[in-house]
């Protein structure tokens, strides 16, 4: 029983020792107090925020434009993918263009994304989105691909059709490493959707809550909000391994 409490209770670990650094650095003076309030201020001043309302709207406005990148993403990567995955000579033709866009930062296209759809919440989805769909097509693909040869040789042996191979070994046997894609998407949409909230025009998201706390030197807030804003890509992480264990309860099995 308490080895369970134990294992229960590891998560916290990070945390803790987060505040502890955090308050020490405060206490020990090793950063200006101007510029790094306590760790204790900081959690005071979020749950006012959330109280009184005045984080909602810009917590909302990053979430609908991080759900609405990631769909896009998914309903495009995932189908694509497995098409080239299950063609490895088709996957192999265009692999230099995934892995060269996957490799390339997806801020440093945000200007060009800005000259396409200008300073309109629809940029800051599409480069979202972009940076999701590539890291979506590259797992399912491998996914597909990287299926064991066993039970693909066990079913041609028995005489399953292609289709039905496709459909119960290949799509099953993908559906682990598909995921783990869809799972950095949504992290990658979220970052993506943070940095085009700061950089690009707009008046709401916690990326803009963030740099305009920055220029106006609001530090509490600030620092309020990027704690919002790695506790809610926490949320998104954990939604989606809860989903995952439900959904492919036998991954990790052979």
């Amino acid at each position: 029983m308490r080895f369970k409490w134990t294992i229960r209770l590891l998560p916290l670990v990070g945390p803790v020792i987060l505040y502890i650094l955090w308050a020490t650095a405060v206490s020990a003076k090793w950063v200006s107090a101007a510029l790094l309030p306590s760790p204790l201020t900081t959690i005071v001043y979020t749950g006012h925020v959330f109280v009184s309302g005045a984080i909602w709207g810009d917590l909302w406005s990053t979430v609908q434009r991080t759900l609405y990148a990631f769909a896009c993403a998914s309903l495009v990567g995932v189908p694509l993918g497995v098409l080239l995955g299950s063609s490895p000579p088709i996957y192999k033709s265009v692999e230099f263009l995934i892995d060269f866009f996957r490799s390339t930062p997806s801020s440093a296209m945000i200007p060009l994304f800005m000259l396409i759809f200008g300073i309109t919440d629809i940029n800051k989805i599409a480069i979202a989105a972009f940076s999701a769909v590539l890291v979506i097509i590259f797992n399912s693909a491998y996914g597909v691909m990287n299926a064991k040869k066993t039970r693909v040789m066990a079913a041609k042996t028995m005489g399953v059709s292609r289709f039905h191979i496709f459909k119960d070994v290949l799509l099953m046997e993908s559906l682990l490493q598909t995921f783990i894609g869809l799972r950095t998407g949504i992290s990658l949409a979220l970052v993506i959707v943070i940095v085009a909230e700061m950089f690009i025009g707009s008046e709401s998201g916690l990326g803009h809550r963030i740099i305009d706390a920055q220029q106006v030197f609001n530090i509490k807030d600030m620092y309020s909000s990027i704690l919002i804003t790695g506790a809610l890509g926490y949320v998104m992480n954990l939604i989606f391994m809860f989903v995952e264990n439900r959904l492919i309860h036998w991954g990790g099995k052979v």
